[in-house]
């Protein structure tokens, strides 16, 4: 199955780039380009792109606020991964607050690119360690935890809530099924589990979920 992307970049040197990494991969299109943030939301609504890859900062309507109205308007499946030259915690978190799959440098190599539309396009969060230290912190910083854990949480088994906690330490499927003793397939599962029961969209607001609640400590 072919993952459809979207470019947004107000560069047209930077689409034409990640274009040429993409379209040499068999199983990847890039079917539209945007150069502001207006012009990938009008290009997610024509093409219902898999991935949108989305830079930050543009002229105009900026790739943060251009995020959040993709998100929440009637995109079906199409999910945000970010694309910047700036790794700042601010960013980072408003961001994945907003709903991004994930956060990927502009310096990052071109196989990191191509495995991070893959993973994001198949229903994962592209969710780093490092990553994972900004949300800690940022939830640590900026919110209070709730008085009491969410109800939600009930609905949770006890292995669930386990795979949970872990996956609030960044942890991947691997490292989790190594952990646990069990399959890659059976935490897929549960994660999945979690997700659905919770409500939530991917990994990176299952973090964000598990430290608002107390299920980690930073």
């Amino acid at each position: 199955m072919t993952v459809r992307v979207v470019l947004a970049d107000d560069q047209a040197l930077v689409r034409r780039g990640f274009r040429l990494i993409l379209e040499a991969e068999p199983d990847i299109e890039v079917v539209a380009e945007a150069e502001d943030g207006q012009q990938a939301i009008d290009a997610v609504r024509r093409h219902r792109p898999a991935v949108v890859l989305m830079d930050i900062q543009m002229p105009g309507l900026d790739g943060l606020e251009a995020t959040r109205r993709i998100l929440t308007g009637a995109a079906g499946d199409t999910r945000v991964l970010i694309l910047t030259t700036f790794e700042r915690d601010d960013y980072v978190f408003e961001a994945l607050q907003l709903g991004a799959s994930g956060f990927l440098l502009k310096t990052a190599p071109p196989e990191d690119l191509i495995t991070a539309v893959r993973v994001v396009a198949g229903g994962e969060a592209l969710l780093s360690p490092s990553v994972t230290r900004r949300v800690i912190q940022e939830v640590t910083r900026h919110q209070q935890r709730r008085a009491g854990r969410s109800a939600d949480l009930g609905r949770l088994t006890p292995r669930e809530l386990e795979v949970l906690r872990l996956v609030a330490e960044g942890l991947t499927n691997a490292e989790i099924a190594a952990r646990l003793y069990l399959t890659e397939a059976t935490v897929k599962t549960h994660t999945s589990n979690v997700l659905s029961k919770l409500g939530l969209r991917d990994r990176v607001q299952a973090v964000i979920f598990a430290y608002r609640n107390g299920l980690a400590d930073p």
